[in-house]
């Protein structure tokens, strides 16, 4: 049996809770998993590429020991489907918080698959303490003062607050 490679793409403008929920439930089935932090300048996010993927690193390297397997941070800036084809991915792992995550998730897995038929789409849904967490309601929160240690980690939230002049 070959190795089962699944691919975790994401924002991660900064990795959440929510984030690290999808990571341990997708490293239970998969033999490696490749979290992809897309470069995505459009979103224009806080964090640069580099830090993110640096964030991401830090956060997940206990998941790894705990769950045995191995899981590599990259970051990429092409076609999901190519980068998964690139890295031996034959699964992408989505996570999805609510019916309104759906349609749009629905949307990408039927493109992705016209597109690379090879490599599958499996959706995790979002445990019940994590389903309302975005990266993007982390971030108004934080801007706003508000208080995000539930959210995130304490190394993502001292991060955040630097980078937010919150100290």
């Amino acid at each position: 049996m070959s190795e089962r490679v699944g691919l975790y793409p994401g924002t991660f403008d900064p990795i959440t809770n929510g984030h690290l929920d999808i990571v341990s439930r997708a490293a239970r089935v998969v033999d490696r998993l490749i979290i992809a932090v897309a470069v995505n300048a459009g979103k224009g996010p806080l964090f640069s590429v580099e830090e993110r993927v640096g964030l991401v690193r830090e956060e997940v390297g206990d998941l790894a020991r705990i769950h045995g397997v191995n899981i590599e941070v990259r970051s990429f800036d092409n076609l999901l489907v190519d980068f998964a084809r690139q890295s031996g991915a034959r699964i992408i792992i989505r996570g999805l918080r609510a019916v309104s995550d759906f349609e749009y998730e629905f949307q990408m897995a039927g493109m992705n698959a016209r597109l690379s038929p090879d490599v599958e789409t499996l959706f995790l849904m979002a445990s019940e303490r994590c389903q309302f967490i975005s990266s993007r309601f982390v971030k108004e929160i934080g801007r706003l003062g508000g208080d995000i240690s539930s959210f995130v980690s304490p190394r993502v939230r001292a991060r955040l607050d630097e980078k937010l002049d919150r100290r």
